[in-house]
């Protein structure tokens, strides 16, 4: 299901013949053997509606586990402007359809009954913002050799749990997982660590406390869901104020460690 905060929710007229044709629904089949549930959807989203994948960015799935079959919806925004076009004999048309209007439509019966809890999902914006010094520190790794060289590789570590997502539950979330946007505050001799382009990197000029407080606020002004990682009580008091969530940063190496190292 892909968002566009401009359009709306882009919709599948489903072609008569199919099951519940005539209704409307999200582009979606079956996943192939050994694909991930994100991977099957943007596949599907090509096949049945030409969405390109490199203009949707996964933000949250759900899923119906029925036992016998399981279900996931992936809900995705777009990240650039593109014109979605039935690409098989699925779809009788395509439309992106404003998130008022959508229970307008005759919807598949399976959407029908999802929508109400997808469209809650919709405008929730998760952030992670990472006290790197304080997470760096509290694992006696030999950082202190090279700081820059430590926050180089927890920022690899990010990345990797940008790609694969956070539990809901961890994030006080509804749903399965969330792809929160990561943002790094990094401070004094770990300035310059190399870090991947889907992590957010914000320098501080001095200490970093004040510029994470900064971050939070910012961010919580503008909507979004945010949870801090540190460890160090005062800046979590000072963020709790300002209406984060926080993690101590041992919860944040375990769910690396459970992650592991891999592609």
């Amino acid at each position: 299901m892909v968002h566009d905060p401009h359009r709306g929710v882009l919709l599948q007229h489903r072609a008569l013949w199919s099951h519940h044709g005539g209704t409307w629904g999200i582009p979606g089949g079956a996943l192939h053997e050994g694909e991930s549930a994100i991977d099957g959807a943007f596949r599907e989203a090509a096949e049945e509606a030409s969405v390109p994948s490199g203009a949707i960015r996964a933000v949250a799935t759900v899923v119906d586990d029925r036992s016998v079959w399981r279900y996931t919806t992936v809900i995705a925004r777009a990240a650039q402007s593109f014109t979605p076009a039935p690409a098989d004999a699925e779809s009788l048309e395509l439309r992106w359809v404003p998130v008022e209007k959508v229970g307008e439509l005759p919807l598949h019966p399976a959407f029908h009954a999802a929508w109400p809890q997808l469209v809650t999902m919709l405008e929730v914006r998760p952030r992670m913002i990472v006290d790197m010094a304080n997470v760096v520190g509290s694992r006696p790794d030999g950082w202190w050799k090279d700081r820059r060289a430590a926050s180089t590789r927890l920022g690899d570590r990010l990345g990797r749990l940008h790609r694969l997502g956070s539990a809901a539950s961890d994030l006080a979330l509804p749903g399965e997982r969330w792809f929160p946007a990561i943002e790094a505050i990094i401070e004094g001799g770990a300035r310059g660590a190399a870090m991947p382009a889907v992590i957010d990197v914000t320098e501080a000029p001095g200490e970093g406390d004040a510029t994470l407080v900064l971050r939070v606020e910012s961010s919580v002004e503008h909507g979004e869901h945010v949870t801090v990682v540190t460890s160090d009580r005062l800046l979590a008091a000072r963020v709790t104020g300002a209406g984060a969530r926080t993690w101590p940063s041992g919860r944040l190496w375990a769910l690396l460690d459970d992650l592991g190292s891999g592609d």
